[in-house]
Order: structure tokens, then C-alpha cells, then sequence
């Protein structure tokens, strides 16, 4: 309670001073959505920034040098996701590691006979439940500038420290009422079936095919289409679209519409 009161007193404090003209003109000019946003929500999302950015620190990467255009790049795509309910906040979330571009992550898999074997993937970013997040500076620009393509690296790692407040990273994050969680694992689960199949069958799909790799990335990639492809999602897959829009208490489609 000692804590939580002076987490709101701190708050308070940093909502008393005036959102930097310069972080205001980094929205107008280099995030779009920003612009499609009512005047009510800019400030919301004004007011989620400001304290994000005073919380969250930065770290630069092989020695890439963080600008406040980055940090607010960031936050104003991270932020986005709150937007509809600013008591959900990325509560375990530390540090975010930026890289001027993508890098590359290496991963062991043993199998069955206890050969191990290791790979190395390019990696655009990353989530981790212990609180960190790595992100590259080129896809984070790109995605900002692009908000109609259905990714966006912000949105697809930020979604996954939502699902990761509880300890797991399974597609289920924590929900506003105990009531919600059986509509949620219906939902959820049937459109994740759907996607794989049609996947595994070669056909068009309006969410990136990455999303039918584990319910997780499901999750994530689900939440760049609410958020970038809304009408497509809304009109061919309604009931995912009502789910999310509960969770994250917004309608994308009238950003879109604007």
C-alpha cells in the first residue's frame, strides 16, 4: 500500500510538468496514428509517455547512442497498447536494449536423443519475462511511420510483456474480470487452430503467418493486426476483434477512419 501510494505521488508529480514541445513535435511529425487520435486520447497517450519515459531506461547497443527521438518513438508505440485502460501498465518492464539495426540471437535445441544443436537467428526484438525488451531501431522507426501494414516490432514485444506479467508467456494475459477468461480461451483458441490451418495449407492470411508458431507469438501478432489492420480484422474475424477490443478498451477502426 506504502508502495503503491508513492508510486501515484511520483506520478503525479511527473503529470505536473507541461509534455515537452519537442516529444509533442517527434509524434506530429515521425508517428502518425498520433494525429488520427482524438484530442481526449493524445492526451492519454501524452500523459502515458511522460511517465514511461521517466520509469523505462534505455540502453543503447554496440555502441548506438539513444536520442530522445528514439525514446519517444518507443514509448508512443509501446503506450498505445494502454491507451483504452491506464491501469494496465508494463509493470515488470526495466529496460529496453535498442539496436541501430536487426542482430542476431542464438538458440539451443536438444532432441529426443540428447543431441544438441544450436542455431542462429536474425532477430528484429525480443521480450523477456524478467523484465526486458530489445528492440531494432530501423523496425521501430519503420513501424512508426507505417501504422496500415500489420507489423509493428513496438507492438508485437509490448504485447508480449502484457502476457508475461503473470510469469507466462502463453497467449493468456492477465484480463480485467475472472468472467472473462473461458471467452477468451474459445476465442482465442479457435482462431489460433484457424490460422494454423491455414497456414499449413499454403492460403492468405490477414495476420502474419509467424502468429501460428505457439499461442504467445498468436497473441502478439494478433495485436499488431488489431492495432494496424483493424477494419480486416474486424470484418473477417469479429469475434478475435471483439476480444481484443474488451482487453484493450479501443476501437482502432475509428483511428482508422479519421
Amino acid at each position: 500500500m506504502i508502495f503503491t501510494f508513492l508510486k501515484r505521488r511520483r506520478r503525479k508529480k511527473i503529470l505536473s510538468q507541461p509534455f515537452p514541445t519537442l516529444y509533442r513535435e517527434v509524434l506530429q511529425k515521425k508517428f502518425p496514428l498520433f494525429l488520427k487520435l482524438p484530442s481526449e486520447q493524445q492526451k492519454v497517450l501524452e500523459d502515458l509517455i511522460q511517465v514511461f519515459l521517466a520509469e523505462k531506461q534505455f540502453e543503447g547497443c554496440k555502441g548506438f547512442e539513444i536520442s530522445d527521438e528514439i525514446r519517444v518513438l518507443v514509448a508512443a508505440q509501446a503506450c498505445t497498447l494502454l491507451i483504452g485502460n491506464k491501469q494496465r501498465e508494463f509493470s515488470k518492464l526495466k529496460s529496453i536494449l535498442i539496436y541501430p539495426k536487426h542482430y542476431y540471437s542464438k538458440s539451443e535445441q536438444i532432441s529426443d536423443h540428447g543431441i544438441v544443436t544450436v542455431s542462429e537467428q536474425t532477430v528484429l526484438g525480443q521480450s523477456w519475462e524478467q523484465g526486458l525488451v530489445s528492440l531494432s531501431w530501423e523496425s521501430t522507426k519503420r513501424g512508426a511511420a507505417n501504422m496500415k501494414d500489420g507489423r509493428n516490432v513496438v507492438i508485437h514485444e509490448f504485447a508480449h510483456q502484457l502476457d508475461q506479467e503473470d510469469g507466462h508467456a502463453n497467449g493468456l494475459p492477465v484480463l480485467r474480470s475472472s468472467c472473462r477468461y473461458e471467452a477468451w480461451k474459445s476465442v482465442l483458441g479457435k482462431e489460433y487452430g484457424r490460422l494454423q490451418n491455414r497456414v499449413e495449407k499454403g492460403k492468405k492470411t490477414i495476420m502474419d503467418a509467424y502468429g501460428a508458431t505457439n499461442p504467445a507469438e498468436f497473441f502478439a501478432v494478433a495485436s499488431e493486426c488489431f492495432f494496424e489492420k483493424p477494419r480486416q480484422l474486424k470484418r473477417h474475424r469479429p469475434e478475435l476483434y471483439g476480444e481484443l477490443k474488451t482487453f484493450y478498451g479501443q476501437d482502432p477502426v475509428v483511428y482508422h477512419s479519421i
